[in-house]
């Protein structure tokens, strides 16, 4: 449906947003194309995690598009077999994230507690479009409507209106929206939409239970997504890692820091979470993302209350390591390395699940 979209109403100008403007007669359009199996997809190999290959015909013109490295990069593209475009190859540096490699968690801190507040004022907007985002997913006319039946329960007495619920409701809630259609904009972390929903609503949470300053909630939510930002730069823009639930790290640290929580604590914090959600792997954008933007809520809620009480996970325990960088660094190489087998084993498996359908 997306690759149809694209040919009916898409707009390579847009970007990531290519499909912003999609009329109701595209729509209708994609979904013949659809329904005719004028559209088709399969597997390519590749070393490259994030490769895409396009060919679309009519009226006996062939083209050949290739997306590859990031995500709106056009590897070359093919006229009637003949290439007419080859784009230069990346370097290596140039693959990664930008992010400066003696970056840590200390320095955020110093940067977000410093920084004149009218540099950051932008990430207001994050506050602004995921709790639209939310609200649209509370009415539960969206995806698992998992957001508008935990909000139920609280009127029923099964839950109760607490930090841990305010951020796995609004959380799901949000991603229920952006994961079952809903035609508004979400503001995205590392490009993704869930990943900002994730660093986003248990500060909104925070917000509701306790009376924070504009500056409070500023400077908390771009603490938030600024590590959040370091901790995906650690991973490849693609992995089987679950990156809804990583980001909830930098939820994590706002939170413990909103709590009163110094450095330290942030580390006891974002450990305690390395430690809870380090084995999520990601099977795919879809509705059931809202499950994992929730679990990644609650456990920023509880990794955070268990650094402020003065407890953490210790650096005898897994993969955990007494500074929280050192963490992040190796959650990171596993994702680069020992989880590439689990990407190729969950796409096997959803390929399976295709063919049987298909047969």
């Amino acid at each position: 449906m997306a690759a149809a979209l694209g040919a009916t109403g898409g707009d390579a100008d847009m970007g990531l947003q290519v499909l912003a403007n999609v009329s109701k007669p595209a729509l209708t359009q994609a979904k013949q194309l659809v329904s005719q199996n004028k559209v088709s997809l399969s597997m390519c190999d590749s070393e490259d995690v994030l490769y895409t290959v396009v060919t679309a015909g009519c009226g006996g013109r062939e083209v050949e598009v290739c997306i590859a490295q990031t995500h709106t990069r056009f590897e070359y593209i093919k006229d009637q077999g003949k290439l007419i475009y080859q784009a230069e190859a990346l370097s290596t540096v140039s693959q990664q994230q930008v992010i400066p490699p003696e970056l840590n968690l200390a320095d955020i801190l110093v940067f977000v507690e410093q920084v004149p507040l009218a540099q950051i004022a932008f990430i207001g907007r994050a506050a602004e479009l995921n709790r639209q985002l939310a609200e649209e997913g509370l009415s539960g006319h969206y995806g698992l409507a998992l957001g508008a039946s935990l909000q139920a329960q609280v009127a029923k007495g099964l839950l109760s209106d607490d930090l841990m619920t305010k951020a796995m409701s609004l959380g799901a809630a949000a991603s229920d929206a952006r994961m079952g259609g809903a035609m508004l904009a979400a503001m995205s972390n590392s490009g993704s939409g869930n990943q900002g929903i994730a660093a986003t609503m248990p500060i909104l949470a925070y917000a509701e239970l306790k009376t924070l300053s504009e500056e409070q909630q500023l400077r908390a939510l771009m603490l938030s997504h600024l590590v959040a930002i370091y901790v995906k730069s650690q991973q490849n823009k693609l992995s089987a890692l679950c990156a809804a639930t990583t980001a909830s790290m930098g939820a994590c640290a706002a939170l413990t820091w909103l709590m009163g929580g110094d450095l330290a604590a942030i580390h006891r914090a974002i450990n305690a979470m390395v430690a809870d959600v380090s084995g999520v792997f990601c099977d795919g954008a879809k509705a059931g993302c809202a499950m994992k933007v929730s679990t990644g809520a609650s456990s920023a809620v509880k990794s955070a209350i268990l650094a402020i009480a003065g407890h953490e996970v210790s650096a005898q325990q897994g993969i955990v390591f007494e500074s929280a960088d050192a963490s992040i660094a190796r959650l990171g190489q596993l994702s680069k390395t020992a989880m590439l087998a689990t990407d190729q084993a969950i796409i096997a498996t959803m390929q399976a699940k295709q063919n049987q359908l298909l047969s």
